[in-house]
């Protein structure tokens, strides 16, 4: 998967924002890119990418958060250096709270995105509530343009059912997202999924698709 140096990851609460976030930092930083991952969920305290500040240090990728992020505060407060990513030579990777309420915070920075070359991500997931329908989705996509004032490139399908994703799952995933394409114009950059099912050869089955292993950091309660 070929993205710009300056990620923006959107998407509708619980669509496994974070998660990816965090693999799409570690695999650059793998490949010896120097990576700064900026956690901006000013609105959800409980999956923040601040809440796996050490391990993502411990690779040498910088992690910015809010003041409060990785407190039992949820005070909504941006650090100066929030404002210096625009100008890094890094490749900046930015995890947005969900839906158009954690994607205000975009609406700050909007001039600065101004001739900015960028990649903003919109993660959907099938098998989560208010978005089970291509047609939900969309409508939460068309409300984080209008409250960030941006439009994202492409789309990542995140579709699972955690120890139940079959190939079944993955399939209806698949033709979800593609759905979404077609209402959107958007293309689907990748369709993200477990690395042992990888492993196992589960992607064999859809070789026309572009996939995208990755680990589970973030920890759900469903």
């Amino acid at each position: 998967m070929t993205l710009k140096d300056f990620v923006v990851v959107t998407g509708h609460y619980g669509c496994g924002k974070t998660n990816f976030s965090i693999n799409l930092a570690l695999e650059y930083a793998e490949k010896g890119r120097k990576v700064t991952i900026v956690d901006m969920d000013l609105v959800n305290p409980y999956f923040r990418t601040s809440d796996y500040r050490e391990m993502l240090e411990s690779k040498g990728i910088e992690v910015i958060a809010p003041v409060f992020g990785h407190t039992n505060l949820d005070i909504p407060s941006l650090p100066a250096s929030m404002y210096s990513i625009f100008d890094s030579k890094d490749m900046v990777i930015v995890d947005v709270g969900g839906d158009d309420v954690g994607s205000t915070v975009l609406g700050r920075f909007r001039p600065k995105f101004e001739g900015l070359d960028y990649d903003m991500l919109y993660v959907v997931n099938r098998f989560r509530n208010l978005t089970a329908t291509p047609e939900e989705a969309v409508e939460v996509l068309e409300e984080i343009k209008a409250v960030s004032g941006l439009s994202p490139t492409g789309l990542v399908n995140n579709s699972h059912l955690m120890a139940e994703t079959d190939a079944h799952i993955i399939a209806e995933g698949i033709e979800f997202a593609k759905k979404i394409g077609e209402l959107t114009g958007l293309e689907i950059k990748c369709n993200t999924i477990r690395r042992d099912l990888d492993e196992a050869g589960l992607t064999k089955e859809f070789p026309n698709e572009p996939f995208y292993p990755i680990d589970m950091y973030v920890k759900v309660c469903w």
